[in-house]
This record gives structure tokens, sequence and C-alpha cells, in this order.
């Protein structure tokens, strides 16, 4: 049952929320959810792993909310958890070596377009999915996710221009990567 109380600000709702309040704790749930599982599944390239990123960040923002001092909006406190969350689990997959290499997808015979359009979103995600993982976050949040770059900037805990400095070489280096790749897959 969802309630369509309204509250007077964020830190209102953050503080029922705190309070235990189910309506408050629902809204942002519901509010930040979302983009926060976007995030982590587009960084960690699997639903299981981004299902359970999401699920600790927002225990973790449960466990804060109490002490909840308001330095940045809850949204890119949020978001800057589900990040790091995300680069442990990737520093922690490099570390682990793979008995068996991962599992295929299905290449069941597609009409033409749909093949070749699933073809370049897998070159591309691959490409992304190689990037350093500043590049990659900073991609993810701007070009993917349509963060600003400020807004970025506040989740990377960097200034603007290093966010731009980021996108910058992720892209030089996606487009040099995809370039190969094309000239590969002719």
């Amino acid at each position: 049952m969802q309630s369509d109380v309204a509250f007077e600000s964020e830190a209102d709702e953050i503080a029922r929320a705190a309070a235990g309040d189910r309506a408050a704790q629902s809204a942002l749930v519901n509010r930040h959810m979302p983009r926060a599982y976007a995030v982590a599944r587009r960084m960690l390239r699997s639903d299981e792993d981004a299902e359970d990123v999401t699920q600790e960040a927002f225990l973790r923002a449960w466990k804060a909310l109490p002490n909840w001092e308001p330095r940045a909006k809850f949204s890119t406190w949020l978001y800057r958890v589900t990040l790091n969350l995300c680069y442990d689990r990737l520093r922690k997959k490099r570390e682990t070596l793979m008995d068996e290499p991962p599992e295929r997808e299905d290449d069941a015979p597609r009409p033409e377009q749909a093949l070749a359009a699933r073809q370049e979103k897998s070159l591309l995600d691959a490409a992304i999915a190689e990037l350093p993982d500043r590049q990659k976050a900073a991609i993810t949040l701007c070009a993917i996710e349509g963060f600003s770059n400020i807004e970025a900037a506040e989740m990377l805990e960097a200034s603007v221009e290093a966010v731009e400095s980021l996108l910058a070489r992720a892209r030089r280096a996606l487009k040099s990567k995809l370039a190969d790749r094309m000239e590969l897959s002719r």
C-alpha cells in the first residue's frame, strides 16, 4: 500500500524515515532505487550484483539516517555509496581468479538488424567494461544515466574539471577500442 504523504522538504522526509516512518522510507526507495540500480547494473554488468549492491547501499542509508547531516543531497550521497560498493565488488572480482570462462549469451538466430544492433551494444558494453573504474563511472553517470557533470563531480568527489577530463579520456579510449574492434569484425 502506497501513501501519497507530502513532505515539507527532503530533510523532513529523511528525519521521518530515520524515525521509522514507512511512508517516508518508501518514498526514498521509490525515488532513488531505480537510478541506483541502473548505475550499479552498468558498472557491474550483472543484474544479481547490481541488486546486491543496491540493497547494501540502502541498508547503509538506513543505518546512517539517524545521524544524517546534509552536507550533500541524499541522492548524491546514496549514489556515491553505490559507486563505492561497485568499486569494492570490481576490485574483489579482479582479485579472484576464474575457474571457468564466463557463460556466453545466447546467440540464437535473429533478424539481421537486431543481431547487428546487439553486436554493437555488446562491443560498446565490453569497451566500457575495460575502462579504468573512474572513467567507467564518469561515462556511466553522465552519458548513460544522464547526470550533469556537476552532479557526477559530487558523486565522484572530484572537481567538474576532473570529471570533464575523465569523460574526455573515456570517450577517446572508447573511440579507439571500438574502431579497433570494428576493424577486427570485418
